[in-house]
């Protein structure tokens, strides 16, 4: 099955309304946006982290299509050393076909590459029909050459839906293919 746009207005807009009585196909609960990021707090010194941070960079651009935004530290913090403005991390907000495009590659192609997958986590979800991801290797995406990255790195991808709640949010996901864990009997 491919995720997109139709799929959305053809499936599982139809199956949302009628499984939760919404009259108003606008009040349907729809996925926004995916936010992806990934902090560097190695090395110490910030030249060479800057360095390491044009690699996860390129990285993060064959992964998700579309450039990332490098994010600076907004303070000093002496026990770190670490001053403001120095790099700390990189992050990209997908969008429309771009965020059609990750979503499906997350859930056909890099998901079930993880070893030992039972499933992603049911509780992971805010409060507020916004659900978050941690994945604990870059590499399970198969656009990342093994030999060119410096070390392996975890990554975070949020999933904001319109959702007012999590039970609406966790359905909208289930019916794009999320594969949640299942429940132990």
């Amino acid at each position: 099955m491919t995720i997109d746009n139709q799929t959305y207005h053809k499936t599982v807009l139809p199956a949302l309304q009628k499984e939760f009585e919404i009259k108003n196909i606008l009040a349907v609960p729809r996925l926004q946006k995916i936010v992806l990021n990934l902090g560097a707090s190695d090395p110490q010194d910030p030249r060479a982290r800057k360095k390491a941070l044009e690699n996860i960079a390129e990285q993060f651009s064959l992964i998700t299509g579309q450039k990332p935004q490098i994010t600076l530290a907004r303070q000093s913090i002496s026990t770190f050393k670490l001053r403001a403005g120095d790099p700390l991390g990189v992050k990209v907000t997908l969008r429309g076909k771009k965020m059609w495009q990750f979503f499906q590659k997350l859930v056909a192609v890099a998901l079930p590459r993880v070893k030992d997958f039972r499933g992603v986590s049911k509780t992971a979800f805010d409060g507020q029909g916004n659900y978050s991801l941690g994945l604990e290797e870059q590499i399970i995406f198969p656009e990342i050459e093994y030999d060119k990255i410096e070390r392996v790195r975890s990554l975070q991808a949020t999933f904001v839906t319109t959702a007012p709640n999590n039970e609406q949010a966790r359905r909208l996901l289930e019916l794009f293919g999320m594969p949640f864990e299942k429940e132990d009997k």
